[in-house]
Order: C-alpha cells, then sequence, then structure tokens
C-alpha cells in the first residue's frame, strides 16, 4: 500500500502541502481531486521520487520514500501529464526500447508487450507510429509501457487531460479492469469530476490540505438531499427572501444562488410562485463531487 503521513511541502513562503495524511491498498484506484494550485503536482512528484520530502512521511508497501529511492522507484509504474511517447517510433519499439531499460529482452519482452497491447486494445496498431494514433490511443500505449516491468503501483498525473468525454470514459474503463486484474494500486491526479467519479475512492485537495477523503457516493451523499442553483435579478435580495420565507440560506457561487434542500422539485414550485418577477432560471439534480467541493471549500473547483 501508500502509506502518507503528515506530508508538507513548501516553496519558500507558499504551503503547497499542509499536514496531508492517507493511504491506498492493493486493487484500489485512488483519485486525487483539485483545481490547479491546490498540490496535486507536488504530491504527484513526491509519491514518484522527482521531489525530496522535507516534512512528514510516505511508505509504499513499507519502504521510506524518503530513505530507499532505487527501491521504491522498481515498484513503480509512471505516466506522466506531457506524453512520454516518441511519434516517430511505432507502437512496439516504444514498448522494446522501454522494457530494455527495465533489463527486459528477448521472448520474456516480447510476450509482455503483446500482453499488454493485446490487454489496452492497440495490438492491431502495433507497427504504426505513434503519431498517427489518436490522444486516447496513446494514452493508451502510455499504460503499457508503464506496466511492462509490472509495477506493484501505477501513477497517473492528468491521464486523461485533453481526451473527448468518449475517450476519456473508455480509458477509465481500461483503468478499472487493469486495477482489477493485475491487483495492482492506481493512484491519478484529476481536475475532472468524471475521473474522479470513476475512482473507488477520491481524496479532495485545496489550498495544499486535503479537506475530503472517501468513496464518491459517501462524499456526495454529506452534501444531503438536492442542489438548486437559481439565477435571479438580485442575488441580494432574493437571498434575504429565501431566507425569511424558508429559513435556508443560499451560497453565492459563481453570480448563482445555490440551495441545499430535501424534495427540490417541491422547493423549486414555492420559490418561482413566492419570488416570480426575481427568478429569472433554475436547475436542480441530485449531488455531484463539483457540490462536495464547494461545500467543503466554499468555492468553485473551476473559479
Amino acid at each position: 500500500m501508500i502509506d502518507v503521513e503528515n506530508l508538507s511541502h513548501s516553496y519558500q513562503k507558499r504551503r503547497a502541502l499542509d499536514k496531508v495524511s492517507f493511504s491506498v491498498s492493493c486493487g484500489e484506484i485512488f483519485g486525487l481531486l483539485g483545481p490547479n494550485g491546490s498540490g496535486k503536482t507536488t504530491l504527484f512528484k513526491i509519491l514518484s521520487t522527482l521531489m525530496p520530502i522535507t516534512s512528514g512521511r510516505v511508505r509504499i508497501f513499507g519502504h521510506n520514500v524518503a530513505a530507499e529511492v532505487k527501491t521504491v522507484r522498481e515498484l513503480l509504474g509512471v505516466v506522466f501529464q506531457h506524453p512520454g511517447l516518441d511519434g516517430k517510433l511505432t507502437v512496439v519499439e516504444n514498448l522494446r526500447h522501454h522494457g530494455h531499460l527495465y533489463g527486459l529482452a528477448g521472448k520474456t519482452l516480447r510476450h509482455r508487450t503483446s500482453e499488454l497491447l493485446e490487454r489496452f486494445g492497440v495490438a492491431d496498431r502495433a507497427k504504426e507510429p505513434v503519431e498517427r494514433l489518436s490522444g486516447g490511443l496513446q494514452r493508451r500505449v502510455e499504460i503499457a509501457k508503464a506496466m511492462l516491468h509490472s509495477p506493484r503501483v501505477l501513477l497517473l498525473d492528468e491521464p486523461t487531460s485533453g481526451l473527448d468525454v468518449a475517450a476519456r470514459r473508455q480509458f477509465n474503463d481500461a483503468l478499472g479492469a487493469l486495477a482489477h486484474t493485475e491487483n495492482i494500486l492506481v493512484l491519478l491526479t484529476t481536475h475532472l469530476l468524471d475521473d474522479a467519479e470513476a475512482c473507488n475512492r477520491v481524496g479532495i485537495l485545496d489550498a495544499g490540505r486535503l479537506v475530503g477523503l472517501g468513496p464518491p457516493d459517501e462524499l456526495k451523499a454529506h452534501v444531503g438531499g438536492d442542489v438548486v442553483l437559481i439565477e435571479c435579478v438580485d442575488t441580494e435580495v432574493l437571498r434575504t427572501g429565501i431566507v425569511e420565507n424558508f429559513g435556508i440560506s443560499p451560497v453565492l457561487t459563481d453570480n448563482h444562488l445555490r440551495v441545499e434542500c430535501e424534495r427540490g422539485h417541491e422547493f423549486v414550485r414555492d420559490l418561482v410562485a413566492a419570488f416570480p418577477d426575481e427568478v429569472q432560471s433554475v436547475r436542480f439534480g441530485k449531488p455531484t463531487l463539483e457540490d462536495v467541493f464547494i461545500k467543503l471549500t466554499g468555492h468553485l473547483i473551476f473559479s
């Protein structure tokens, strides 16, 4: 497992991580969700041994990341946010050269390469230059490359960045199958809510602090009821009216009044009846991870 305990890191006067603690087990997909500047990249660099630990402790399968860097690196497969493939080389050539770096060769390397390309659905493109593949297929090749040496931990930094919705969904499905069949630990960073929803557990980071931790459904259950977003003529006038008429205190987010309540459809009906001239539009639905983020931090994940 990965065990992070009271991890902190600062860049001069800016606190990038502030006493972050969590653990992740094998067979689990764990997502670190947060906006730019939340500390995700710093945490990823520390876990992948690219940045030294200055405060706190990190253990990966019992090995101290600060003191046993070489041993830890042998346990890791890493996929960075920016592509690490050579576009001019074929898919097979990319994997072959990477395998050589880990001491793989001959029949062992050929078998492992074929196995992974088949698993990720790119076997039929094996002899094509990587630059001819779509972004989604290139990401699959990146994971196949990272898995060549059979790591016990797979670290991915913003793995679906730049992919369309369909490609992200296919990528996340493939990742889930991989975690199950290989029984490896998968940890990814993301600012995309869809990616976080596909994880077994999510850690929510904001300004270097871990403000939420748990399965997506459990985190959303803490919001409760329905979430109603109201666009209106004058937010202060309507906010005061809602407090006086319904005993609910709306929160202003992105020029909308946001209300958490049970039976949202009834609240919307009564709201429009009470303030027909103030309400311009209303939408409501069940809580999302974005609603969880707003409840925990008081602001939007994209602000």
